[in-house]
């Protein structure tokens, strides 16, 4: 395909390992009774049918229609059943209780602010089954304010046709805030090449602030890791891990 589209691009050129590594930290944090789970801002549902591989029930909900279309596709492939359903994180009204939510990928620091954080905790534990686990990942504020800014990769593919360019940069209009610039370039048959280019805005925000808003939804028992929970955290760790229940 030569006009592949944005969420074509990143879902191709993500790391794959990356989703053996959430799936291997889910797969060892739920109960053995655990059955249904729904995965938060699941995209491409590439995590999704890894888990559902491993004999879990899956929803993936998405505000992406796009991103629904390929995980249905990656599903078939894959030769499992996942429940696709486009929805906004903050209103999960309609969704019956799951033994386990996830989140992964920092896709609550895509949100605008704290309050919006707030109101997804709680309506993810309005939506766990008693005993349930809520399973997430959050850049820290080293990442946004100390790794990011000025951070940049390039990636061009063997035989030059493809290309992607990442540039973050701080965003002095909010705290721990970021700004990331992605594109994209596929060469057409003539030669020239095609950009497909989008800005991303994240943030992040204290260890003790989240921790707060887990408790205010709900949740008594939050646990925070590094490294997919292989470490402890540190004033240096660029990625939290968290394991909650109600």
């Amino acid at each position: 395909m030569i006009y592949q589209s944005f969420a074509q691009l990143y879902d191709e050129l993500f790391d794959a390992q990356l989703y053996e590594q959430w799936r291997d930290y889910t797969l060892n944090r739920l109960p053995s009774t655990s059955k249904t789970v729904l995965d938060l801002a699941g995209g491409a549902g590439r995590l999704a049918c890894l888990l559902a591989t491993a004999g879990l029930d899956l929803t993936v909900a998405d505000f992406s229609p796009e991103m629904l279309s390929l995980a249905g596709k990656h599903a078939a492939e894959a030769g499992v059943d996942l429940q696709l359903v486009q929805a906004d994180m903050r209103d999960l009204a309609g969704f019956p209780q799951f033994d386990a939510v996830t989140c992964y990928a920092d896709s609550l620091c895509y949100l605008d602010d704290l309050a919006n954080v707030q109101e997804t905790f709680s309506q993810v534990s309005a939506h766990l089954a008693a005993g349930g686990r809520f399973l997430f990942d959050m850049i820290s504020p080293y990442q946004t304010d100390v790794v990011y800014p000025g951070y940049m990769y390039n990636y061009e593919d063997e035989d030059q046709q493809r290309a992607f360019i990442w540039r973050s940069f701080a965003d002095d209009d909010v705290k721990h805030g970021v700004i990331h610039e992605l594109a994209f370039f596929n060469q057409l048959p003539d030669g020239n090449y095609h950009r497909v280019g989008e800005t991303h805005f994240e943030r992040s925000y204290p260890l003790e602030e989240l921790q707060a808003a887990l408790q205010q939804a709900g949740f008594q028992r939050v646990k925070v890791t590094a490294d997919f929970g292989r470490q402890e955290v540190t004033p240096e760790t660029t990625r939290w891990f968290f394991e909650c229940q109600k």
